[in-house]
């Protein structure tokens, strides 16, 4: 399997990861309005399922950066480099996705437990993009080998 294989696996299954949290937080009563699927289908003007595969679509992209840029990433460790990677990419959710799908700069139409909750989502997946990517290459840390 190649490692650009692998990055996408890696981003698949902190996806599901990051989904089942998602279902949590909403059965906890957490911020039950901001359903990122609804608002990616809302966006794309399609239904659930498409809201549902571009959310998985872009997981799997998570996995891919993860492997393209590993070496110029911060983080130390895999884990560390994933965790790096989600906080990026929530920090793109929060200043341009955000208020393009009509929630206001870092989600604050939704309250201030938005950009926490939403932080605290991309930290775990993060980790598990790292630690899974990892143990798909074999547990080195040098992971930007050639395919």
């Amino acid at each position: 399997m190649n490692t650009v294989f692998k990055g996408i696996v890696a981003g698949l299954i902190a996806t599901v990861v990051l989904s089942i949290l998602m279902v949590m937080k909403k059965m906890m009563g957490m911020l039950p309005e901001m359903d990122i699927i609804k608002m990616l289908a809302g966006m794309m003007g399609g239904t659930a399922m498409i809201g549902c595969i571009m959310h998985f679509m872009v997981g799997a992209g998570y996995g891919v950066a993860l492997r393209l840029f590993h070496s110029s990433l911060p983080g130390g460790s895999a884990i560390g480099k994933g965790v790096t990677l989600g906080v990026i990419g929530w920090l793109v959710m929060m200043v341009m996705l955000m208020p393009m799908m009509g929630a206001g700069f870092f989600g604050l139409s939704f309250g201030m437990m938005a950009p926490i909750a939403t932080l605290i989502l991309h930290v775990i997946f993060g980790a598990v993009l790292g630690g899974v990517y990892k143990m798909l290459a074999g547990g080195t840390e040098h992971l930007h080998h050639a395919d």
